[in-house]
């Protein structure tokens, strides 16, 4: 067997076992000490850190930090006083016979790597090489790597076939915006980068592959949020031929509980995950992501305030969420949640203290009727001591606000669990709905999903009362993915896309692959895609997806390391037959 010349063992496999040997290790410098003619150094290499102890001050000739080196010597036992029980070797020492240096670093670091999270975004990326040396940060992308292989191994032990989808396709009329490659061979055509291997996928079902998965790239010109990268993003993509939304549950459910509870010591909730329904989930949490880990519920009373003098609330969508406790916060506690929801929109945030005697205080009780206050402590499950908050405002706008404020004020108080994942499903989504400005009616989200009860919904049903077996899975707030059962049987494919205004001449240019496939025996097919950048946000309570991809873009969509976007010559312009204006 050959014997590597940098090192026999890493930087993190020094014990006190090993007391007495001869050993070479190899890393970078994390830190230089002088102690008076003996100099300490720590090399850290991706398994840890070992502390080296140099006596000839001839052998750091060119040695500073985050330079690399090799170094031999004998493994000794550090002095009593020197121990270091925070890392693994902290026991021992190596004395230093040699030390090489194998790659030279300049003395001007753009900042310190121990802390490099702290500094500005592009300065990190433009170094991203010395910021993935942060232990944090490696970690991450560490994690990131066993966690796919994870699912890998996963989806592969239940029977999912892995297959990869092509990069270059073609551009979609429906979604966000595409990527765009023009074409050399094909003058003034352009080719797209794949948004989701969404067609590809169920094509593979109508070609008589059984269960498919990948681990797929999907590329979309959107605008950067603390949970999307703009540019490119991962997903868990899979697709099951005669598959029900109950078997697609089934696989998510197993899947994302064995995933997490690898991956993480916090409490996680067991399946079979908690289903919500849309309509369900914007009345009690005011979004169709909600963070089960906050106790607070929304509830719906504008019946009570169909005949009020207060203006407000009149001829209005009225909510109101009660708040254990907070009748003890103190005025600027009020003032400030009073600003917050200034500052979403809002024209002011009534309430209510809920008194000893059940009785109320506050600026709202003097609007209110005879049997009022009893309605709305029972109804809210008030008791003493508590507050009710009011959020009054169009059926459109109401629920969103209230959610905000639901999200507020438990943030502000420390409601929320943060030591557990829960997980859901959101399921029942609206198929249609009508288009505020057009009138129209338009697909709500996916226009591939199978509408609830087929063609008879789609013939005898108000389009806006037709719901879809499409379903996103919800973790702690954030959605992971979204899915559906999809629509396989062309008529009710020609019908669906008519009621929202395409023609069947429509259907079959713009989604011509999926039309034609259609009419040569589609098996009924499920899927999802749990996102895998946000999966990793999750288990490493990072706020911002940059943290667990190793070269992400920075917030304007620009990798400052390489210099992307950048310009191309007026040669290669012209191989593809494009003209700058």
């Amino acid at each position: 067997m050959q014997v590597n010349i940098y090192r026999s063992v890493t930087c993190g496999d020094l014990r006190e076992e090993h007391i007495g040997q001869e050993v070479r290790i190899a890393g970078w410098v994390e830190n230089i000490r002088d102690h008076g003619g003996v100099m300490f150094l720590d090399i850290r290499d991706e398994y840890g850190v070992t502390q080296v102890v140099v006596h000839d001050d001839n052998m750091l000739k060119d040695v500073n930090r985050e330079c690399t080196v090799t170094v031999s010597g004998k493994v000794v036992k550090r002095d009593e006083d020197t121990i270091n029980k925070k890392i693994a070797t902290g026991m021992v020492e190596v004395v230093a016979e040699t030390l090489t240096v194998l790659g030279k670093c300049k003395n001007n670091l753009p900042f310190e790597v121990v802390s490099s999270t702290a500094t500005n975004e592009d300065t990190r990326l433009r170094y991203r090489f010395l910021d993935l040396r942060n232990p944090k940060v490696h970690h991450n992308i560490l994690l990131r790597s066993q966690v796919i292989s994870f699912l890998r191994q996963k989806m592969s032990e239940i029977g999912f076939m892995e297959i990869a989808t092509p990069i270059l396709g073609v551009s979609s009329p429906e979604g966000a915006r595409d990527y765009l490659i023009p074409s050399r061979k094909h003058k003034g055509k352009f080719y797209a980068l794949p948004q989701a291997p969404q067609i590809f996928k169920q094509l593979l079902m109508v070609s008589g592959f059984d269960r498919y998965f990948q681990i797929a790239p999907c590329f979309r010109d959107e605008d950067a949020r603390a949970d999307r990268s703009p540019g490119e993003f991962y997903q868990l993509d899979f697709e099951m031929a005669f598959a029900t939304q109950e078997d697609v549950f089934a696989v998510a459910e197993e899947v994302l509980y064995e995933t997490f509870k690898k991956y993480s010591d916090k409490e996680i909730s067991k399946p079979p995950f908690r289903r919500i329904s849309f309509a369900e989930s914007m009345l009690k949490y005011g979004t169709d992501k909600p963070d089960l880990r906050n106790p607070l519920e929304i509830v719906e009373i504008s019946d009570m305030f169909e005949e009020t003098d207060f203006k407000p609330f009149l001829k209005k969508c009225v909510r109101s969420i009660n708040v254990p406790g907070a009748a003890s916060c103190s005025k600027s506690w009020f003032k400030k949640m009073e600003e917050f929801a200034l500052s979403i929109g809002m024209k002011g945030l009534g309430y209510v203290k809920v008194t000893e005697d059940m009785q109320f205080d506050g600026p709202i009780d003097k609007f209110l009727k005879p049997g009022d206050r009893e309605e709305l402590i029972e109804r809210n499950g008030s008791k003493a001591g508590d507050v009710i908050y009011f959020i009054a405002d169009t059926a459109a706008e109401a629920p969103k606000l209230a959610g905000q404020i639901r999200t507020e004020v438990a943030t502000r108080l420390d409601l929320i669990d943060k030591s557990r994942f829960d997980f859901c499903f959101i399921v029942d989504f609206p198929m249609f709905e009508q288009d505020e400005e057009s009138g129209q009616i338009i697909f709500t989200h996916n226009p591939f999903s199978m509408p609830q009860g087929g063609m008879q919904a789609l013939l005898e049903k108000d389009p806006c009362d037709i719901l879809a077996y499409q379903y996103d899975i919800v973790c702690n707030g954030v959605e992971l993915s979204s899915g559906a059962v999809r629509n396989h049987d062309i008529e009710i494919m020609k019908k669906a896309f008519s009621i929202a205004g395409y023609t069947e001449d429509d259907l079959k240019e713009k989604f011509k692959s999926l039309y034609t496939a259609f009419q040569y025996g589609a098996p009924p097919h499920a899927g999802m895609a749990p996102g895998v950048d946000r999966m990793l946000m999750l288990l490493t309570e990072e706020e911002n997806i940059r943290e667990v991809i190793a070269f992400p873009m920075n917030s304007n969509a620009q990798d400052v390391l390489l210099g992307s976007p950048g310009e191309v010559s007026e040669m290669q312009l012209r191989e593809v037959h494009i003209k700058l204006r």
